[in-house]
């Protein structure tokens, strides 16, 4: 039986991973080792591994790493935290091949703790770019220290290959995140009004702004001038969630906790709203603003306007629905958000098709990480173009 081990750190990469846990954990050939960290163990990111163990999913293992802190010394110092409990873990579990998506500290940390092992990676959502974030550091180390790639277009699985990994080992699998769009029960928006408290009878906005962890000096200015421009549109309801737990992140928090607080009839705010309730929120909204990946990669699915500021997305393929704002300025949010909010634009996004693949990715991935021979898949050969 192969023993698959999964690493989770963050709500919104294990509702990527959702399908590939299922499916590994249905199948009697395979066994699933689930490893949760960072953001999951943590009650002010809404200790959302008990949400995984709603799931009915069994968690191998725990790896505490993540300090109270969002400082940069706070950030290192929960890596070495995490390569330590990750190594642990892998003592203990001996995994056959393990899954990591994504670029977050957290996850290069058990790329780099499972290399003395030799336990091969299965990497997800390589080959992409975040010039903005120091993410886009992190992401191509560990496709450096992964064996089997999983890309969500050709043009980043060509990227891969720029790298000097094998084509063999590349799969163009699209993003798995679009899968639960296509197999959840979405709530309709009557019903996810009920559930968080919100005025159905309103248009909603999704606001998920993370911090530009490379321009981190700008952080506080930056949340300012987004609060102030979304203060011009009363007629939308301003349904905010929390960042990752990134260098300056709390700054951002503290503000949208203070605006909710000050203009309750127009804005709440949420720790975390799982995998379904966020999904339903997207297809209910009118607008998504911030920076975050989903407005990239899941919006164009509900063909949902996203205006996204400054440059933590840059380089990232995007559909039409994105409007790019580069400079955080409240004038030109202000102005991006009309444009965004009017039946004009709305009418160029029907029929829109997302580049980041039709929902089918979990299962392509999952027949890769059945059946690919492991033996001799460490030793790797530097590919040249």
């Amino acid at each position: 039986m192969r023993k698959i081990a999964v690493i989770t750190g963050t709500r919104a990469e294990y509702g990527h991973l959702y399908h590939i846990i299922k499916g590994i954990h249905e199948d009697p050939e395979l066994e699933l080792q689930l490893i949760v960290t960072s953001m999951h163990l943590s009650p002010e990111f809404g200790m959302t591994v008990h949400a995984i163990e709603k799931d009915g999913f069994p968690v191998a293992d725990k790896v505490e790493m993540l300090l109270s802190s969002d400082t940069d010394e706070g950030i290192s110092i929960s890596m070495g935290l995490g390569m330590i409990g990750f190594a642990k873990a892998y003592t203990r579990l001996k995994p056959d091949i393990m899954v990591l998506l994504g670029d977050r500290s957290e996850i290069h940390a058990a790329a780099s703790a499972a290399a003395p092992f030799r336990i091969p990676i299965a990497h997800i959502h390589g080959g992409e770019t975040t010039e903005g974030a120091i993410d886009e550091l992190f992401r191509h180390s560990i496709t450096k220290l992964s064996h089997l790639h999983f890309t969500a277009t050709k043009a980043y699985a060509d990227r891969i290959k720029q790298m000097g990994e094998g084509p063999d080992n590349i799969f163009v699998t699209g993003a798995p995140g679009l899968d639960s769009i296509v197999d959840l029960p979405l709530l309709s928006k009557v019903d996810l009004a009920g559930e968080l408290g919100l005025p159905a009878d309103r248009e909603w906005g999704v606001v998920t702004f993370h911090p530009a962890t490379l321009e981190t000096e700008k952080t506080e200015d930056s949340i300012k001038e987004i609060l102030q421009a979304l203060d011009s549109f009363h007629r939308v309801h301003w349904v905010f969630t929390f960042p990752n737990a990134d260098t300056s992140g709390r700054t951002i928090i503290n503000h949208i906790r203070e605006y909710a607080a000050g203009n309750d009839r127009h804005a709440s705010v949420f720790i975390s709203l799982g995998q379904l309730r966020y999904l339903s929120a997207l297809k209910a909204a009118s607008v998504m603003v911030g920076n975050s990946s989903s407005g990239i990669i899941e919006a164009p699915s509900f063909e949902l306007p996203v205006v996204n500021i400054g440059s933590r997305q840059e380089g990232r393929i995007r559909a039409k629905n994105v409007i790019d704002v580069p400079e955080c300025i409240s004038s030109k949010i202000t102005d991006a958000v009309r444009k965004a909010l009017s039946p004009q634009f709305r009418e160029t996004l029907k029929g829109l098709e997302n580049p980041y693949g039709d929902g089918t990715a979990s299962s392509k991935i999952l027949q890769v990480l059945k059946n690919a021979p492991l033996s001799g898949i460490m030793k790797k050969h530097f590919y040249d173009i």
